[in-house]
């Protein structure tokens, strides 16, 4: 899959997150054993089937009763007991990106696509939403629904002091818009202020570099992923591959780590000690295909929590599931909103600075 050559923040970190996964995944399916080769070729032709395609969704979410989620944290060790509010919200919260393009997304470059989503939503509706479309970047949030889920009130419009009454609209859930060049300079300036002035080393990680990361990623995956093929029903059929945690990224890791001075400035890779940390225990992904497209994977995380090192009550987990799971999908609207306020950059990540996905 080409590397998609896209400068705005919020849409690089997107389209960065999907093509590491879809590059992984397919990398994954490639490079499997011999007797397991069939299943694995499937899941890559599916794979990229999604690059292919010029209009995508994929929607992130637990698909778990809070119930499961406190009782894995309580045998966990966790010190104190998470708050009724914070897993609903965990639970309850979906992440829905939508990408739409006028080529395919594995050959489009920024000035193809035709505009970006993202959705947090719980379970009352958006949570906050924004879109890039053109030259701009739209937002707006649910202030109150926000606090409802997270268990603490937001501020209002009418907590605003005179000097930050322009930010109205977006405490009033309406529509804003931040011009995309004016969103990047304000970007480098926070970077160099965070820097001490300094501006600091590359962000991105150059296509050479990328190559050999992929050659490294393949020879590991290659001996410690195995597929296998589940059958399925209704059309629909369940692959599923299995590797070690701990020896599938103490593997990459090791193989990663001689490339570290052509890595991003700041970027750490774990030490040893926090890979043999890892739990030793068996990972399976699920992939759903129908009709030979990718359409859901799925990953129990409660696997990880009962062989957590220093986990106790193990036993008492038993049957206890929290799957994370991923649906892929066709684009929802990624239209500009009509009658967006206009919004200064720097005034616009004042008060929610933190809360703006991309980190705006």
């Amino acid at each position: 899959m080409r590397r998609t050559a896209v400068r705005r923040p919020a849409v690089r970190g997107t389209v960065a997150a999907v093509g590491c996964a879809a590059v992984l995944l397919a990398t994954a399916a490639a490079c499997g054993t011999v007797e397991n080769l069939s299943a694995g070729q499937k899941v890559d032709r599916a794979v990229e089937g999604l690059g292919e395609k010029k209009s995508l969704a994929f929607e992130l979410g637990l698909d778990a009763e809070p119930s499961a989620l406190v009782k894995l944290a309580g045998e966990a060790g966790a010190d104190e007991e998470l708050p009724p509010e914070f897993v609903k919200f965990l639970t309850g919260v979906r992440v829905k990106v939508s990408v739409e393009s006028r080529k395919p997304l594995a050959d489009s470059g920024e000035k193809d696509l035709v505009g970006t989503g993202v959705e947090f939503t719980g379970a009352d509706g958006v949570l906050v939403e924004y879109r890039i479309v053109g030259d701009h970047t739209y937002y707006r949030a649910d202030m109150k629904a926000v606090g409802k889920a997270m268990g603490f009130p937001l501020p209002t419009a009418d907590d605003l002091p005179e000097s930050e009454k322009a930010l109205a609209p977006v405490l009033e859930g309406k529509w804003v818009k931040v011009d995309n060049r004016a969103l990047e300079r304000a970007a480098k300036e926070a970077g160099a202020a965070d820097e001490g002035g300094g501006t600091g080393g590359a962000d991105e990680i150059d296509r050479r570099t990328q190559q050999k990361i992929l050659k490294a990623v393949r020879s590991v995956v290659a001996r410690e992923v195995t597929f296998r093929d589940e059958g399925g029903s209704d059309g629909v059929e369940r692959i599923v591959a299995e590797a070690s945690l701990r020896d599938l990224l103490t593997g990459v890791f090791d193989k990663v780590r001689p490339l570290s001075d052509e890595l991003p400035a700041g970027f750490e890779l774990p030490t040893d000690k926090v890979l043999k940390e890892a739990p030793d225990t068996k990972v399976a992904v699920d992939f759903s295909l129908k009709n030979g497209d990718l359409t859901r994977v799925s990953v129990d995380l409660a696997a990880l929590a009962k062989s957590a090192k220093g986990t106790k009550g193990a036993k008492d987990a038993k049957g206890v599931e929290l799957p994370l799971v991923v649906t892929f999908g066709e684009a929802d609207d990624v239209s500009a909103p009509s009658g967006a306020t206009k919004m200064p950059a720097g005034r616009f990540g004042g008060p929610l600075n933190g809360m703006m996905p991309g980190g705006f």
